[in-house]
């Protein structure tokens, strides 16, 4: 992971958190106390996201929200419900190889998106960690990616 760099354009307390959770080696910023307007406060594990930028082929750290499905854990492509998906998401739809942060644990991952069932299955468990989730549903037009990492050993 010493070749990769946080991603470009985060926002300030995206960065401050990523920045802390590197510097400390995963024991601070696991789990990350936020109060997002209307939900009270909220606790949310989140992991370092590593993918190989599908145009500049250089690796960018993304701190995202997660949730666990066995093994696995399972992050969602939201950007707040921005009209398009975030870059780390078309990343990894150009190369699934990524590498994952959760906590002190580090390991290489392979990202599918889920469909059908399992993706409105995998979508109710992301509502329970992120519930804001669902008000980013209803500002895009788009399906909201659900993504499954799975470990590779």
């Amino acid at each position: 992971m010493s070749d990769a760099k946080l991603a470009p354009n985060l926002p300030q307390w995206m960065l401050d958190h990523a920045n802390r959770y590197i510097a400390s080696g995963g024991t601070e910023g696991h789990l990350y106390k936020i109060s997002p307007p209307g939900y009270g406060d909220l606790t949310v594990p989140a992991l370092l996201l590593t993918t190989v930028g599908r145009k500049s082929g250089e690796k960018y750290i993304f701190p995202l929200f997660y949730g666990k499905t066995g093994d696995s854990y399972i992050i969602v492509a939201s950007k707040g419900g921005a009209p398009e998906h975030p870059g780390w998401y078309r990343n990894l739809v150009a190369n699934p190889e990524v590498e994952i942060q959760a906590g002190t644990l580090k390991t290489k991952a392979r990202a599918r998106t889920v469909t059908g069932e399992e993706r409105a299955r995998l979508w109710e468990k992301a509502v329970e960690f992120w519930p804001p989730y669902a008000d980013y549903a209803k500002k895009t037009d788009r399906e909201i990616p659900v993504v499954v990492l799975d470990p590779v050993n």
